[in-house]
């Protein structure tokens, strides 16, 4: 048996002797109404306030934390061989009980029973993790815990309260923090952690004024003061950084970019390297930015949420489309509107039908749209699209085939039509006939 299960064995033994120690007991302790039978040499050893309480007890002295405040000694005629009966008023028995278990074991849960009915939580199916019960719970317990001089159970408790209290509500955030003010050499992380929700959480001052007191309110606001500040340094020195990266594109100084990667911390999707590039630069920038591996060819930017192969979708750069499809940029990627980069050229492709080659792209350099790089664009990310749906992404013996959707193979058509009868079909409507299919005609 290893050390570490023998501890948990001893542990539960002590466990046990408190739970079932009844007749080896020589101290009850009485808290609301119920008894709990306990062992005095095992509550010294652990608490010196237990140890001075039993030293005192006798003598009936007041200690320096006036111990039987909580404690109240009650006379017995008992047999001497009975345990004497002590009553307890200054925590409730949940929490005496949490606090003897851990004297006795070492260990215990702060966190109530899942789905039990308790005060200040009204759903029946909460697992009182971090709700208010379950703050109501570990600050009693942190209470109880300084009351009774059990130091590893207070920073036990702190601990559970750092983990939740992000998740707690913005009003039982400011009772921790409170209550850590009160202590607050001892309980300085917690009171830091719930300092920082609160400046963090937007309130107004008149609210700070009216739950904190006046010097606490006053830290809070000094925090959103210094952090307002420290936010407009920092975007004043990444707002630098970009123009810096932006520059560097352009003179295409990728090995620039790259050491402002390494050696500054840069973040390319943050900077939306990859979308000016994109948009400003050649095909070989493009590629060599790619081939960096710090940018994601995916990223989404902005409200909008469109990611470089949308820009290149709607510039109709078949040279950008290809590099961005060769280093895995998802042909499916939907922006915030839910359009996809095929659904962009489509849109495209609609208006240069009906409206001939002069409209223009929101994006694209060129003054109108070449209906050859339309083409290609649409043909390059409608086979990619397939190729991803066959689930054979970059495996072997795959290949980009051409599109086979009726409707695209018609749209098609109808560009390569407009191509090659000057922009006339054979009635000289501007619309071709094509065969499709096994030998069916269709006029559109």
């Amino acid at each position: 048996m290893s050390l570490e299960d023998s501890m948990k064995v001893l542990s539960l033994d002590y466990l046990n002797l408190l739970i079932n120690g009844q007749a080896f007991s020589d101290v009850t302790f009485s808290v609301e109404g119920r008894h709990i039978h306990a062992h005095k040499c095992i509550l010294a050893a652990r608490s010196s306030f237990f140890r001075r309480f039993f030293c005192d007890q006798n003598q009936n002295q007041n200690t320096a934390q006036n111990p039987n405040q909580a404690l109240s000694p009650i006379t017995t005629s008992s047999p001497p061989h009975h345990s004497s009966v002590v009553q307890v008023t200054v925590v409730g028995y949940e929490v005496f009980l949490l606090l003897l278990q851990f004297l006795y074991s070492g260990q215990v849960s702060i966190t109530p029973q899942k789905h039990e009915a308790r005060p200040n939580c009204p759903e029946r199916s909460c697992w009182h993790t971090h709700c208010s019960s379950a703050i109501d719970l570990a600050l009693d317990t942190l209470a109880a815990a300084h009351f009774f001089g059990v130091d590893q159970l207070s920073l036990l408790t702190q601990a559970h309260l750092a983990s939740i209290v992000d998740k707690a509500s913005i009003e039982d955030v400011m009772r921790v923090l409170l209550a850590c003010s009160h202590n607050k050499p001892l309980m300085h992380p917690l009171w830091s952690t719930c300092s920082r929700l609160v400046a963090q959480s937007g309130l107004p001052l008149d609210v700070l004024a009216k739950h904190l007191p006046p010097d606490l309110a006053q830290h809070i606001l000094d925090m959103r003061l210094e952090s307002n500040s420290a936010n407009a340094r920092a975007h004043v020195v990444e707002d630098h950084k970009v123009r810096r990266m932006q520059r560097a594109l352009d003179s295409s100084d990728v090995e620039l970019v790259k050491l402002m990667v390494m050696g500054e911390g840069l973040n390319l999707d943050d900077a939306l390297a990859l979308h000016y590039a994109v948009a400003r630069c050649s095909r070989e920038v493009v590629k060599a930015l790619l081939e960096l591996g710090a940018a994601d060819v995916n990223h989404a930017a902005g409200p909008a949420g469109r990611t470089p192969l949308h820009i290149a979708a709607e510039m109709v750069s078949p040279d950008m489309v290809a590099v961005l499809l060769d280093h895995h940029a998802d042909p499916n990627a939907r922006s915030a509107s839910g359009a996809t980069p095929f659904d962009v050229l489509q849109s495209l492709a609609s208006d240069f039908l009906f409206k001939g080659p002069n409209v223009s792209s929101p994006t694209a350099p060129a003054p109108h749209i070449e209906h050859n790089k339309l083409r290609l664009c649409l043909e390059l990310l409608q086979s990619a699209a397939l190729v991803i749906s066959r689930g054979c992404d970059g495996a072997e013996g795959c290949s980009p085939t051409p599109p086979q959707d009726i409707d695209s193979r018609m749209l098609f058509l109808n560009i390569g039509g407009k191509d090659r009868d000057g922009g006339g079909g054979s009635d000289g409507s501007g619309y071709c006939g094509r065969s499709i299919g096994q030998g069916s005609t269709r006029e559109f």
